[in-house]
């Protein structure tokens, strides 16, 4: 296009803009008492429209001068506070407009200040998107034009590398099973993915370990291998803490270990980009990665892909409205499902509106625009986590309305990246994969009116709440701990009692991971044994095998090692393949076993592992959080991601062979990366990197020592 001619454009939009923002001041001007544009003894028509110009071109100004100065400043801020800082800092801006008009005839009180700034803000992004047609095909050019500015490139895309890069986009929590309903049909409701797996692309399913959530999941694709991490949230008895793998303490210490055990700098350790990840994939660029979240200082680095993007007014406005507009959504929908009365339901109030809109509308703004930065960039690797999708199902359930929603949004993302990538200086292969499934159905306190830690203190003996003491579930063990204790029947009417099952007697801690609960005795030094656990509290493991919404328990046996025990009296002796009855792991299909077998192998599995019942027909299990949508044990949906990769690239496994457990898939992309030409990550980096502490495997050299994160 003649420079000409885009110069005319920018100018046009400019004055467009411009001009919507003065109408706006001027109507809420007369809308709101406490804003006015006008001296206090009234002023003409064309001189209050001269007034609203004034302000409006100094608050345009200010946004693009001020902005950056303001973001760089609070750097350090946590991500969701300034998201909420957006609308105050827009308020202040434009109470410093109006003091620039002359004569004081601008003036706002300040809550006033930051209504008008968000009327204006919403009125000048919805005339850009009016302009460019799309508010994505704007916002997609904008950073083109940034990136070109950035490296030389004017005219075109520069040359590149002559080898592919790759793009690894995961959408968290995206079932095999959901992903390709979402791809059926006339109208399917992802559409740009539909039409990659029609044509360019293959989709795989793949079998997740017992822990299938993201911290399991994918500190063994970016790290190879999740060794000893046996939930999302567990206790340690050597180090006496709870671990919890989306913290930032917790996601550094798994990654650190990680990095020990494989002497593997990560998947992107050569000249990579991660992107909104738990872990850093040993990548040098980072934005939004949990494990390095604790830096603090002038380069932490992984807030630099944030701070870029909010630096942008334009940015930093369009998110800020949409933003808002969620929690307005969020709001509706959780009012529509209690005036329905639709079940299963869980509690949506509180500070979750809130952590939605950041999950669905900052997360993957930032994400995106640090992912098109990096395709613009020309980078070899990238891992970007989009984790709209697992918020939303948690509360709304996997496939309810609301959660098939941001399906539609996050297909509108990948159209966008996918046509940034035709700019880039390289051509790319763009891979999606999920790290795990969700299953749906009701929790197991909405089902049976106790918690999982309720059942097991009161199959100890120990004292319950009143409520859980009264359903039948919470009767029942206590009524078979007393007489596995011999002690006297509980008179009709009285209370629960109120001491300890005994002196000395050891109090449980019940931990949740979805529909996985662990239970740990921090008293027994080691892994207590069954023996020992049924001469502490007899009837503690059968209150368990004989609840009905409870699958299986794993324990280890000093006489038999590792034992699954299920109802009536089944078990499965993991050791040997003995069984005793029906096979309690027959209803999680093939693999569970192994799946299971290898968990107790780590040094921190707790001392009982109870996983919740599976329905083999719906796939329903019960999570022992509040979620109608979870993940983290064996049941369902949960255990089968995906992986949807282009033809040109070999097939994940030879002749269709089941994909199993989270590091089988990163060799396989391991794999995919080491079959461009040039330069590549080996399919077996060395160790010693380790020894120095660097981010790529021995042999590469950084693409550019000295530089910084790209402020992109």
């Amino acid at each position: 296009m003649p420079r000409w001619k885009v110069l005319s454009g920018a100018l046009f939009r400019v004055l467009a803009v411009w001009l919507v923002s003065s109408l706006t001041l001027l109507v809420l001007a007369g809308l709101l008492p406490d804003f006015r544009l006008q001296s206090a003894g009234g002023d003409s028509l064309t001189r209050t429209a001269l007034t609203a110009a004034l302000g409006a071109g100094a608050f345009g100004l200010l946004s693009a001068l001020v902005w950056p100065v303001l973001v760089r400043a609070l750097l350090l801020v946590p991500a969701l506070v300034l998201g909420l800082l957006v609308f105050f800092l827009n308020g202040s801006l434009l109470l410093l407009a109006l003091d620039l008009i002359p004569e004081g005839r601008g003036q706002a009180a300040p809550e006033t200040a930051v209504i008008v700034a968000a009327a204006m803000s919403a009125a000048s992004s919805a005339t850009s998107a009016f302009l460019a047609v799309r508010n994505d095909e704007a916002y997609h050019r904008r950073l083109v034009r940034l990136a070109g500015r950035r490296h030389g490139r004017r005219g075109g895309r520069s040359p590149g590398p002559a080898t592919p890069g790759t793009l690894f986009l995961q959408l968290d929590g995206v079932g095999h099973d959901l992903l390709r309903e979402a791809l059926r049909g006339e109208r399917p409701l992802m559409p740009t993915v539909a039409r990659w797996a029609g044509d360019s692309h293959r989709l795989t399913p793949w079998r997740t370990d017992w822990s299938s959530q993201t911290g399991a999941s994918q500190l063994a694709l970016l790290h190879g291998s999740n060794e000893d991490l046996p939930a999302f949230r567990w206790y340690e008895k050597d180090t006496r803490s709870i671990v919890v793998s989306n913290r930032p303490s917790g996601a550094a210490a798994l990654q650190r270990r990680a990095i020990e055990r494989t002497g593997n700098g990560g998947l992107l350790a050569y000249d990579g980009a991660s992107r909104g990840n738990l872990f850093s994939g040993g990548a040098d660029q980072v934005a939004l990665v949990m494990s390095v979240a604790a830096r603090r200082g002038k380069y932490n680095r992984s807030r630099a892909g944030y701070f870029a993007y909010f630096s942008d007014p334009a940015n930093a406005t369009r998110t800020a409205v949409s933003f808002a507009a969620e929690v307005l959504r969020e709001i509706a929908q959780s009012l529509r499902t209690r005036f329905r009365r639709d079940l299963p339901r869980v509690k949506r109030g509180g500070l979750y509106p809130v952590i939605r809109a950041f999950a669905t509308v900052v997360e993957r703004d930032v994400v995106v625009a640090a992912v098109i930065g990096d395709l613009l960039a020309g980078r070899t690797a990238i891992y970007a986590d989009l984790v709209a999708y697992d918020e939303v199902a948690h509360h709304s359930g996997p496939a309810h309305g609301d959660a098939l929603q941001v399906l539609r949004s996050l297909d509108r993302a990948i159209a966008l990246i996918a046509r940034a990538a035709r700019h880039a200086p390289r051509p790319y292969r763009l891979v999606l994969l999920s790290d795990h499934g969700q299953s749906h159905g009701p929790t197991f306190l909405e089902r049976y009116g106790l918690s999982l830690g309720d059942l097991v203190r009161a199959g100890c003996g120990l004292p319950v709440p009143r409520r859980a003491g009264r359903t039948p579930s919470g009767a029942e063990a206590r009524e078979a701990a007393r007489a596995a204790l011999h002690r006297p029947e509980e008179a009709a009417g009285r209370g629960p009692e109120r001491t300890a099952a005994g002196a000395g007697a050891s109090q449980p801690l019940v931990l949740a991971s979805g529909n996985l609960g662990l239970v740990s005795f921090p008293d027994v030094p080691g892994r207590i044994t069954r023996e020992e656990l049924d001469r502490r509290h007899p009837a503690l493991l059968a209150t368990l095998a004989n609840h009905p919404g409870i699958g299986f328990l794993l324990v280890r046996s000093a006489a038999h090692g590792p034992v699954v025990l299920g109802p009536a009296g089944s078990e499965h002796h993991l050791a040997t393949g003995r069984l005793i009855g029906p096979d309690p792991l027959a209803p999680f299909g093939n693999g569970a076993a192994e799946a299971v077998r290898r968990t107790d192998r780590f040094p921190h599995t707790a001392d009982l592992m109870v996983n919740s019942a599976c329905d083999p027909g719906t796939g329903a299990v019960h999570a022992f959080e509040e979620q109608i949508g979870s993940h983290g044990g064996l049941g369902g949906a949960q255990s089968h991601p995906f992986l949807l990769w282009p033809v040109e690239l070999t097939p994940p496994t030879p002749d269709g062979e089941p994909l199993t457990g989270a590091e089988q898939v990163h060799r396989v992309l391991r794999r995919w990366l080491a079959e461009a030409e040039g330069p590549q990550l080996p399919l077996e980096p060395a160790a010693d990197e380790i020894r120095r502490g660097a981010g790529r495997p021995a042999g590469f050299p950084s693409p550019d020592p000295g530089a910084q994160d790209d402020p992109r």
